[in-house]
């Protein structure tokens, strides 16, 4: 046993020393090693043949000397008259290399014959890109581009898709708009982009691309779609700012205009709906909403689902106007209609916040409480809220008073009674001053803030919230809101990228986590439309 091991490692021995001879050999044998050039000489001495360069350049990258494999490379393109060759082999040794100085030329060299890498260099550069200065120096090669060749469509994209990472709507829809003529589109391209400007609340934007699919003229494909796009982007712009009767009456007669042109029906009940929405949180007659969603209910063929949402927002209004009977009605047959579907738990949910507004607290956290394990996370986590506000706060007779009217509160703003509501809300702590409801009011209030426009206001009350909290309920929810404020409304894009590194480092468990890292990748300057 002894002998015959002895024989075996002398053997293993003998093959490692022949592996490392021949290694040796080939070392210096290779095109680069020859006679014992240095790396240097080799760009001097570069054989006139691609696969050779290429072999010449990998072995300088197994070694690790990028530098030197770059310039290989880039002689070879000289010695070879081809400034397409070793395009793919450069775009990696410069991303490796995080050199966006040279990353951005190559591949936009590259997507001059190869316009299907358009969906690559667009994830590269977001995920390499840090700030403006880097989107600045691949708009200004872009621009030298397109000047030598104006009519190559892809860098008119990726220029379209530049401007949307660094928000420049407007600059974007010039591309499109132009795009579009210059292809003589069908406006098909504009039509998709114009969801990207909403879902980024540029509403400006929108508005101009659906009136230029409008000029189409009425036989175009998107005129209809373009129509209604524009009069639902009118209402979002009107929701952004404080509106005023006049501008929520021009809306509604735009809607009614559309159904005197194409009848109500039920390609049509989107108009109608926005018209009931307009008439109870605008116009103030509630009544008339009601009426015109009970006509809508009556549609023939009107989808199932669609009728459910129909009937809870009708049961809102009818919360509105107390006939909280009527509204307790319509959120049980959609509770029943659709049991065990997402829409159910939302009636239920809504039953739950209606009895809790009357007073009816038993019944409201029974129901708060079997909500909380449903697989709507937003139904999911509105319930727990209201199942942990009721357990937390009917320990005392005081602070069950103090809820009454923090609930009674809850309704007024519910209603739209803000200034009613506030005052409420303050008479608390003078009538009860040892209730233990403090960050609930302090959400409460910076919710209606938010509802009447007033963001500075909420903002303060946020921030008292979030840097002294009595308890956990609200802090996860407070610092998200607070941070869409910096994002949205208040401009200030940092506090809100801030907040959201927060909420995902100090909440992971919170259902707005995935939400908030979506936010600050996108305020980091990742890929927007995504």
């Amino acid at each position: 046993m002894h002998i015959s091991y002895l024989y075996r490692r002398q053997c293993a021995d003998k093959l490692n020393f022949m592996k490392k001879l021949f290694l040796i050999l080939f070392f210096f044998s290779s095109p680069f090693f020859c006679l014992g050039q240095k790396t240097a000489d080799v760009l001097t001495t570069l054989p006139k043949d691609e696969f050779q360069i290429r072999e010449i350049a990998n072995d300088l990258y197994q070694k690790q000397d990028y530098d030197q494999a770059i310039q290989v490379f880039l002689k070879g393109r000289k010695i070879l008259a081809n400034e397409q060759l070793f395009t793919f082999e450069l775009i990696s040794l410069y991303r490796f290399k995080r050199d966006k100085t040279n990353l951005v030329p190559e591949y936009l060299n590259a997507l001059q014959t190869s316009p299907q890498l358009l969906p690559q260099a667009q994830n590269v550069f977001s995920t390499l890109f840090e700030n403006s200065a880097d989107y600045y120096l691949l708009q200004t090669a872009l621009l030298k581009k397109m000047q030598k060749e104006p009519d190559n469509e892809v860098y008119a994209k990726l220029i379209t898709w530049l401007y949307l990472q660094t928000r420049e709507y407007n600059m974007a829809l010039k591309q499109l708009i132009a795009q579009d003529k210059r292809i003589k589109d069908d406006g098909g391209i504009l039509f998709n982009y114009t969801q990207i400007f909403i879902s980024n609340k540029a509403y400006t934007e929108a508005a101009a691309a659906y009136t230029y699919l409008l000029t189409k003229g009425a036989s175009g494909e998107y005129f209809l779609s373009a129509k209604l796009g524009l009069s639902d982007v009118k209402y979002q712009m009107m929701l952004s700012n404080p509106p005023s009767i006049k501008d929520a009456s021009a809306l509604l007669a735009e809607y009614q205009d559309l159904l005197i042109a194409y009848g109500k029906n039920v390609n049509t009940v989107y108009a109608m709906r926005r018209i009931a929405l307009l008439e109870a949180q605008y116009l103030h007659h509630p009544e008339k909403a009601a009426d015109i969603l009970d006509e809508v209910l009556g549609i023939s063929n009107l989808p199932a689902r669609q009728a459910a949402e129909i009937k809870l927002e009708l049961g809102d209004i009818y919360v509105n106007t107390g006939k909280s009977w009527e509204a307790i009605l319509l959120y049980g047959q959609v509770a029943k209609e659709f049991e065990g579907q997402d829409i159910s738990n939302e009636a239920q949910y809504r039953s739950a916040r209606l009895s809790f507004y009357q007073g009816n607290f038993s019944y409201a956290k029974s129901q708060a409480d079997v909500l909380k394990a449903s697989t709507t996370q937003l139904v999911a986590n509105d319930a727990l809220n209201l199942s942990l506000m009721l357990s937390d706060h009917l320990q005392s007779k005081e602070d069950s008073l103090a809820l009454s009217l923090y609930a009674a509160a809850d309704l007024l703003q519910f209603t739209n009674q803000f200034p009613a509501a506030l005052k409420k809300l303050d008479s608390i702590s003078v009538k009860y001053p040892n209730n233990t409801l403090h960050d609930d009011v302090l959400m409460l209030k910076a919710q209606i803030h938010i509802k009447g426009k007033d963001y500075a206001a909420a903002a303060v009350l946020l921030q008292q919230l979030i840097s002294n909290p009595q308890s956990d309920i609200w802090t996860d929810d407070a610092i998200f809101t607070l941070a869409g404020l910096y994002e949205d409304q208040l401009a200030k894009p940092e506090q809100a990228k801030q907040l959201y590194q927060q909420l995902i480092t100090d909440f992971p468990g919170s259902m707005y986590t995935a939400e908030a890292r979506r936010h600050f990748r996108k305020l980091r300057g990742d890929n927007i439309e995504s």
